[in-house]
């Protein structure tokens, strides 16, 4: 198989090993992209096996959280300029108000009508890309919702009220009286979810792929131990991975000496209830989607010796 330039660029991307690194694990693995992060990482060569993707995609995160619910929403433009702009906020702000009523949904928040007129969200969009010639797309949606208790959130690099490119759901769920208190906590997780962006809330929700294959690397990389020796090792690395990756286990940003699940614990007092941690959502601008970068694609060719 040819390893194209744009292969070895993605590579790059997501672990951050050199280019002729990346070009000689792809080699390796045929051009298994998920193999070849693997294969960096049992030769210790991955910088950023944890990313998800380069964020690339320019717009704005809206977040509308009031109370016992809130919803967040991605909406991307092409260019920065364009999220600068006031219409463009405009629509974010008023598809984001509406995004509780769509559940999460991304076609029910399109078909909705579009606040101060008689045409629906997806029509107002269109408008919009017509008027300032740039595409547009609401591209994903979500929403959290406690019974008792709050759904507080954090916006990073806000740039207006609500809108920025980082935007973060915490749902507490508690029956304490000190709303204030329970709404500064959630606020506080928010923003350590912000920070660290755990893969899930425990161990129990991470995908049961992620950890076999984290178990696989663990023992590829001690080959040649008694197997005793590599089943204490798997599973001290899997209580570390739960201490890194997990919102409720990972070290409090605000005080590294507890656990973010003895942080809720210690609040219960101030807010007059049990607390518990439901659930949270991090949407960060652009994640995932690729950005189209001549200069570095032209490095890259160079590099690979193959043309695009």
């Amino acid at each position: 198989m040819t390893i194209t330039a744009n292969l070895v660029k993605e590579l790059r991307e997501k672990t951050g090993a050199g280019m002729m690194d990346c070009k000689a694990a792809l080699t390796e693995v045929k051009g298994d992209i998920e193999a070849a992060i693997d294969w960096l990482r049992k030769k210790g060569l991955s910088k950023a096996a944890k990313k998800a993707g380069r964020v690339a995609a320019e717009g704005l995160i809206g977040i509308s959280a009031d109370g016992k619910s809130g919803a967040v929403v991605e909406v991307n433009s092409e260019t920065d300029f364009v999220a600068r702009n006031e219409q463009f906020q405009d629509l974010v702000t008023k598809v984001t108000a509406l995004a509780k009523e769509a559940n999460g949904s991304v076609e029910e928040l399109l078909a909705a009508t579009f606040p101060g007129k008689s045409i629906t969200v997806e029509d107002q969009v269109k408008e919009l890309i017509a008027t300032i010639g740039e595409n547009m797309s609401v591209r994903r949606t979500a929403k959290l919702e406690v019974p008792e208790g709050v759904v507080g959130s954090y916006v990073h690099s806000q740039v207006a009220p609500g809108l920025g490119k980082i935007g973060v759901l915490v749902a507490l769920e508690s029956p304490g009286k000190n709303a204030d208190e329970l709404a500064t906590l959630a606020r506080q997780i928010a923003m350590h979810v912000a920070a660290t962006n755990p893969v899930a809330l425990n161990i129990e929700g991470v995908p049961v792929e992620t950890l076999e294959r984290e178990k696989a690397i663990l023992a590829d990389k001690n080959q040649g131990k008694p197997p005793q020796v590599i089943e204490k090792i798997v599973a001290s690395g899997m209580k570390s991975y739960g201490k890194d990756n997990c919102l409720l286990e990972q070290a409090y940003i605000h005080d590294p000496s507890k656990s973010v699940a003895q942080a809720v614990k210690d609040s219960e007092g101030k807010v007059g209830g049990p607390i518990k941690l439901v659930g949270y959502v991090r949407y960060a601008l652009g994640e995932g989607i690729e950005k189209k970068e001549d200069d570095f694609a032209a490095e890259v060719a160079a590099a690979a010796g193959t043309a695009s």
